[in-house]
């Protein structure tokens, strides 16, 4: 899947190329930007989602003493 993703990535960034080569090298040099602005982003989602699972995992507590499977 995510071979899949790149390829079409590719060819994409190759059409754009070919279509406004300018366009196609900021596109190049900006993506890596980009994806340093997301990575906080990233990790507050990690972060909420160990913070949710920990607190479920708290108020389920009890009844997994008292022998529920759920």
């Amino acid at each position: 899947m995510r071979l899949a993703l790149w390829a079409a990535l590719w060819l994409l960034w190759c059409l754009l190329l070919v279509l406004s080569w300018p366009v196609a090298l900021l596109a190049l040099v900006l993506a890596p930007l980009v994806c340093l602005l997301a990575l906080p982003f990233a990790v507050l989602g990690v972060l909420l989602g160990a913070l949710f699972a920990l607190l479920r995992a708290v108020l389920y507590l009890p009844a997994r003493l008292l022998g529920h499977r759920g």
